[in-house]
């Protein structure tokens, strides 16, 4: 028999593992205007608990927990933090210096399996000027590999696609979900030099990652015939003709829209739509598809044939029509913080208020795979909120606080400090 502080010692140690740890202390914001993005709506006079993280209480009629922080917001607005969609934040400083972009891999052998997560700078100049704008997370896409933007080249490898999309915290240790989607262009500066060659390859190429997946063993042994894809692209698309990870497919013109949409009828594949200035064109085509939009709702100008027909009506056709729209900002790096100056100009050419808001909170959240944990404030979901001193779709509205996990954030950036620095004092000049 063991003797009994044998036992004793082995029953606390029991306890010690199965008791909950101690929540730390909680902030209450009160006297808030809210909107929550969520099933509670909009509450005029609520508040919001956060522990730990977590949001645990959302409502008008709430008693803060005893030792909670409590914010007296004197009817703030407070919505969740924003989402910005299509962004290279952290992974690009420099747009005109390659030594600082790490958005793209020039490597004809990885294409779908490169991941430019492995390149997040946690010292970049630009996550807290995005963060600024109310920017809470972020989608970093891959840039299309080879010359120039238009990706794609031969028929080998990985051109076809540009690599694997990602999640961050704009706070803290960047990276907050890895491999959301796999990025690609289809169109003018497709891969194969034309439309048709295009899809043909795209279909060759998911052909191949079929085989592969059915005979892995032989393939590992050599005895199967050789692929054009490398392994670690195959295996990167698994998870795609399995329809588990979606294709993020660049696309502007309609025609081509539409080609989208058949082949991924056709090869039963999940698509996000990126660009589609000319969506609003097949909007009921891309609504009949249940396919998600990402746009640049002030997109108008026909730089290029793909895009004669941009409209600034872009947006609120394509919601009227019953597709689920993200807006982004018009610049993916340096520009993020004007995500909310792009969903105001959205509501200016008929996009619904509460459309525009959802379309850089809980849209994008939706659309990868993350509304429930991002995008709303309601109980459970992480603690990314922001407090404005006005009506957030304004430009000379301003954040008075930013909570990213719970964690009240700086309100300033690399640029602020320069300018307090410049612009008095010590014979600075203004």
């Amino acid at each position: 028999m063991k003797p009994f502080s044998t036992f004793l010692a082995g029953l606390m140690a029991a306890s010690a593992i199965a008791a909950p740890a101690l929540a730390g202390p909680a902030t209450a914001i009160v006297h808030a205007r809210l909107l929550t993005m969520g099933p509670a709506g909009e509450i005029a006079d609520g508040a919001v608990i956060i522990r730990d993280g977590k949001i645990v209480a959302v409502g008008a009629d709430l008693t803060p927990p005893a030792g909670a922080t409590v914010i007296d917001a004197k009817g703030a607005v407070v919505t969740p933090g924003l989402f910005a969609a299509n962004t290279v934040l952290g992974v690009r400083e420099v747009n005109s210096v390659k030594g600082t972009d790490d958005a793209k891999s020039a490597s004809s052998e990885l294409g779908a399996a490169f991941e430019p997560q492995y390149g997040l700078n946690p010292e970049t100049t630009l996550v807290p000027i995005a963060r600024l704008g109310g920017v809470t997370r972020a989608i970093v896409v891959p840039a299309p590999g080879g010359d120039g933007e238009g990706g794609g080249g031969d028929d080998g490898g990985g051109s076809l696609f540009a690599g694997q999309a990602f999640a961050i915290r704009l706070a803290g240790d960047l990276l907050f979900k890895p491999r959301l989607a796999v990025a690609m262009s289809f169109g003018e500066n497709g891969a194969g030099g034309s439309r048709g060659a295009e899809i043909g390859l795209l279909r060759a190429r998911l052909d191949e990652v079929r085989f592969y997946k059915q005979n892995r063993a032989a393939y590992d042994r050599g005895e199967t015939r050789a692929l054009a894809l490398s392994r670690e692209d195959l295996e990167a698309l698994i998870p795609v003709v399995e329809g588990r990870e979606p294709l993020l497919v660049t696309v502007h013109r309609a025609s081509d829209i539409r080609q989208v949409l058949a082949f991924a009828r056709e090869q039963r594949l999940r698509v996000i739509l990126n660009g589609a200035e000319e969506g609003w064109r097949v909007a009921a085509d891309i609504a009949a598809a249940k396919v998600p939009v990402i746009l640049n709702a002030t997109a108008d100008l026909p730089r290029n044939f793909e895009i004669v027909g941009a409209s600034l009506e872009n947006a609120a056709r394509l919601r009227a029509a019953g597709v689920e729209i993200a807006i982004v900002s018009p610049d993916p790096a340096h520009r993020v913080r004007e995500l909310r100056y792009e969903a105001g100009s959205a509501v200016a050419q008929g996009l619904p208020y509460g459309a525009a808001l959802e379309a850089i909170t809980v849209a994008p959240a939706r659309i990868f795979g993350l509304a429930d944990q991002l995008g709303s404030l309601q109980p459970g979901r992480v603690a990314d909120l922001v407090v404005w001193d006005g009506d957030p779709l304004e430009p000379r509205t301003l954040p008075t606080a930013i909570y990213i996990d719970g964690i009240v954030q700086p309100l300033r950036s690399r640029a602020l400090d320069l300018r307090d620095r410049y612009e008095t004092g010590d014979g600075a000049s203004r």
